[in-house]
């Protein structure tokens, strides 16, 4: 791969990064385009993975499902989005995804803008009520 960044990105350009939920595609962001405004990632989550409850503090982000079944939670609401559905996530708003199905759910998400001063992810899954909402909730929906 070149160093200048790229107009195009196919397969062979793409940089994949290797995270605990799942491995990450990442097709625009700074450095690999010239991306100043957008960031987008595609994530393949094995079944029974997630990332959990977290934020990012000057990004807002799109959710867009490709396939499989995500459990999506934006704030305290969550809904169960197929293919083609999507999730807005207001900057700053707490949100997580699960894979809930048996096979590997590969979804799209778009962040922008494409730089941020501060962390661009926060993890809020061991504070309360994140800690304890999606088991609560779960148990509320008799899953």
């Amino acid at each position: 791969m070149s160093s200048a960044p790229h107009r195009f990105v196919t397969d062979r350009e793409k940089q994949v990064e290797l995270l605990p939920w799942g491995p990450h595609d990442w097709l625009c962001r700074p450095g690999l385009t010239e991306a100043k405004d957008l960031q987008l990632v595609r994530v393949h989550m094995p079944p029974g993975a997630g990332h959990a409850f977290h934020t990012h503090p000057e990004l807002e982000e799109i959710i867009y499902v490709i396939s499989g079944k995500a459990e999506q939670w934006v704030g305290r609401e969550s809904r169960v989005l197929g293919p083609g559905e999507i999730a807005h996530i207001p900057r700053g708003e707490v949100h997580a995804t699960y894979n809930i199905g048996t096979e590997t759910l590969v979804f799209l998400a778009i962040l922008s803008p494409a730089q941020s001063k501060g962390p661009a992810v926060v993890d809020v899954s061991g504070e309360e009520p994140w800690r304890s909402l999606r088991s609560a909730s779960s148990v509320a929906a008799g899953h």
